[in-house]
């Protein structure tokens, strides 16, 4: 064990970070996130910052992602070892495709997609249909306002792009926008000084995992107990970082992207512990990350009646349940 693991399993805060299997010690591994470094990345920067990954053998080195930076293609290329997955639709192309990469936990239970009003215009998901705008963009447009049409009633007429500008939206008390929970809402208050109404799609049933730990299927097969340390140490780092000290992981996010503010990060965090982004659901009896065949497969169900994929993709093949639903870490959370 290395000089650094030894010292990160001298803390009380550590210890049981040791009972995981020991690898060679500074086993190189790169994470590559989706986007740049914020605090919904945090519970990786916290296990790189409080020696969790270190402990098991790890050398993880965070490779930010952001608008000119494809993590995934360098994984599929090797030159990533583990990539940070946006949802499940992601991991239903690579199945279609024939791409063989595997999911290995779900950071995040919901997908932190939102709507959001004007305040007063809607009181529930279903409401919305009420107004006369929504601004979606085309991603958008091609999976979860899919889903909208098809579970809710939501039309096509209703549907205006969204080209990541708000000021249509704030200027129209009766249209709606899409937007990221810790992102549009807080922007808009910071510009308007009221706060929208915001309905997480997740709540009104986009049953999505999101922000998936994905590796390639050769690396399951041949790196078991490496893949082992990296999803326990994500999974403890999620439970440190949202319950425990994490003043080092936000100060490794801000140096990784010197933009975003104190106010921004603790923003951010209220919603995801409010919202139960991470852990709520099955994460209560199974721990964080935690995923299920019967939750993925419901999905699946409505993204085939939805029409935003192929009947015929083989979607077990896009998730390997084996390293999750232990209940690793749950005793870092403070007992309420």
């Amino acid at each position: 064990m290395s000089l650094k693991a030894r010292a990160a399993c001298a803390t009380a805060l550590t210890t049981i970070l040791c009972a995981a299997p020991a690898l060679a010690e500074n086993v190189p591994v790169v994470f590559g996130t989706n986007w740049l470094a914020q605090a919904e990345h945090g519970g990786f920067y916290q296990s790189v910052a409080d020696g969790t990954y270190a402990a098991c053998g790890l050398d993880v080195t965070i490779q930010p992602g952001g608008p000119q930076v494809n993590n995934r293609a360098l994984m599929i290329a090797g030159k990533v070892d583990y990539h940070m997955g946006g949802n499940l639709l992601e991991a239903f192309s690579a199945a279609q495709e024939g791409i063989p990469i595997v999911a290995v936990a779900a950071a995040f239970q919901k997908e932190p997609q939102v709507i959001i009003a004007h305040p007063g215009k809607a009181k529930t998901f279903e409401d919305l249909k009420n107004l006369d705008k929504i601004l979606i963009g085309d991603q958008g447009y091609a999976s979860f306002y899919q889903w909208m049409k098809a579970a809710y009633g939501f039309t096509d007429e209703q549907r205006e792009v969204y080209t990541f500008n708000p000021a249509p939206f704030i200027a129209n008390e009766n249209w709606g926008m899409q937007g990221y929970l810790s992102s549009e809402p807080y922007m808009v208050a910071k510009e308007t000084g009221w706060e929208p109404d915001v309905f997480l799609i997740a709540d009104a049933g986009y049953s999505t995992y999101s922000t998936l730990i994905e590796t390639m299927a050769d690396t399951v097969a041949s790196k078991p107990e490496q893949v082992t340390c990296f999803v326990e140490g994500s999974i403890k780092g999620w439970y440190n970082y949202l319950y425990n000290d994490n003043a080092a992981a936000n100060a490794m996010i801000k140096q990784d992207n010197p933009d975003i503010t104190d106010e921004a990060i603790a923003y951010a965090i209220d919603k995801m512990k409010s919202a139960g982004i991470v852990d709520s659901g099955d994460t209560e009896t199974l721990g964080i990350g935690a995923m299920s065949e019967a939750h993925v497969k419901d999905f699946f169900d409505k993204m085939v009646t939805a029409g935003v994929v192929s009947g015929d993709i083989d979607w077990k093949s896009t998730i390997n349940t084996s390293f999750v639903n232990k209940g690793v870490g749950m005793d870092l959370k403070p007992k309420m």
